[in-house]
């Protein structure tokens, strides 16, 4: 949301709605099935805190076969644990990639399988968010009827919330979608030149930046969890003081069960800033988060560190941006930090990017008046 440039709403300040949404992920940029987990630990933690059983979150996940651990199992397993009554997750299909000439009649199986589970879940009633990781690429390929998955999402409870993700979304589920956030990679030659590795960067005006950052998070947790000892994720936040995030409830749940792999930090006021209404706390609350940021970075003891809505923090100037830059060029070699926030003008570090998704906004429901909704927005 933005007025005279660059401002972020606290979670405060907002309303919810009721009616549920349906959303779409889609694009060759990197960020989609992050974006879907990262709604998940919203949605979990909404639940946690409420304690309302009717926030639960099916997590299904097409082409993504058990025969493989993925990073984030290990901390869906700890929310499982405890709190069951507010996750499933199914995962169908092989692990290994294939395209329409390599289909097999498993894959044909597993994808029926899958979309069995999903229609059983969205009549069910049961759950108030339903993930569909991956669904695109099954449509693209054939696997599935994209007719009859329209039809059973047309035909979905009206508070039940769907999120759809992958790549080459069909123009027939983009039709009847509520919000369409397609990711489009960049390239940038100066961490080639530079030498430097793992610096991810998520901009632009559609949904999905601090989401996807919340789902590498997850990942990263996961990995530390099923690896102890070999990870530490910090996740630190610029521009949103105060309370009422949904996901503050799941990692703090993570944080009580393995306190040694995960830390959470908050910086800014609880209001809106823009470039107009800038407060000499705005600036000491950048620069505060900015200290632990720079310390966590080049301290080594962190493998993933997230600097949530940093970009927009630099845009409005509360930031310089060379000390930025030179703290990245200096980061150890196996620290992977995660920038996102919008902006209108990019700063110097998007050059040292080794992964930076635009998150472009086709299509949102705010847009048409719409409320955003906790647990699954914030």
């Amino acid at each position: 949301m933005t007025r005279n440039g660059i401002g972020i709403r606290t979670a405060q300040v907002r309303q919810q709605r009721i009616t549920g949404q349906i959303h779409v992920y889609d694009g060759a940029g990197k960020g989609k099935s992050q974006a879907a987990l990262g709604v998940v630990l919203r949605s979990i933690g909404l639940g946690i805190n409420t304690q309302n059983n009717s926030n639960r979150v099916l997590l299904l996940r097409f082409l993504k076969g058990p025969e493989r651990d993925y990073d984030e199992d290990g901390a869906i397993a700890a929310l499982q644990s405890g709190f069951p009554h507010l996750i499933d997750q199914v995962r169908t299909g092989r692990d290994e990639f294939f395209d329409v000439n390599g289909i097999t009649n498993f894959d044909r199986e597993e994808a029926a399988r899958g979309w069995d589970v999903a229609k059983g879940a969205i009549a069910s009633n049961l759950y108030s968010v339903v993930v569909l990781d991956e669904i695109n690429p099954i449509l693209d390929l054939g696997l599935l009827d994209t007719d009859e998955v329209v039809k059973t999402l047309k035909s979905k409870s009206p508070e039940l919330e769907v999120i759809a993700t992958g790549r080459a979304a069909p123009q027939k589920l983009l039709d009847i979608a509520d919000l369409h956030s397609e990711m489009k990679p960049h390239h940038h030659e100066g961490a080639q030149l530079q030498d430097i590795k793992g610096i991810e960067i998520y901009t632009g005006a559609g949904k999905g930046k601090s989401t996807s950052a919340l789902g590498k998070a997850l990942q990263a947790i996961g990995r530390g969890i099923n690896h102890p000892g070999s990870t530490r994720v910090l996740i630190m936040q610029w521009l949103k003081g105060g309370s009422g995030y949904t996901e503050d409830a799941a990692i703090a749940a993570l944080q009580q069960s393995y306190p040694e792999v995960v830390d959470h930090q908050r910086c800014g006021r609880d209001a809106i800033v823009w470039r107009n209404s800038r407060q000499e706390l705005d600036y000491v609350e950048a620069e505060r988060g900015w200290e632990i940021a720079k310390t966590a970075i080049a301290s080594g003891l962190y493998k993933t560190i997230i600097l949530d809505e940093l970009n927009p923090t630099v845009d409005l100037e509360l930031l310089p941006v060379e000390p930025i830059v030179q703290v990245l060029l200096r980061k150890p070699r196996d620290t992977e930090v995660i920038i996102t926030g919008r902006c209108q003008n990019q700063p110097a570090y998007f050059d040292l990017a080794t992964i930076h998704s635009e998150v472009y906004c086709h299509k949102h429901y705010a847009n048409q008046g719409v409320e955003l909704k906790r647990g699954v927005d914030y």
